[in-house]
């Protein structure tokens, strides 16, 4: 199977871009975690609730989510 033909090659090197650090700590690593959301089984028309799965990145630190790695969608919800 070619990787090519489901991620696009971009032309980017390293030093066009900038590097992204946790707003509460400073660290630069981060890792993917997953945010769940419940839709009601009458939303999705199925037996049970559904559990949707969201990645986002956390610092490695800390764990904090920095506002701007999160969709609108997201931080528009009240929890």
């Amino acid at each position: 199977m070619n990787s090519n033909a489901t991620s696009p090659k971009l032309n980017i090197t390293i030093d066009k871009t900038t590097g992204v650090v946790c707003e509460q700590c400073g660290c630069n690593v981060f890792t993917e975690v997953l945010m769940l959301r419940k839709a009601s089984k009458f939303i999705t028309g199925t037996a049970q609730d559904a559990l949707i799965p969201i990645p986002v990145f956390a610092c490695a630190k800390c764990k904090h989510i920095n506002e701007d790695m999160l969709s609108p969608d997201l931080k528009n919800v009240e929890e």
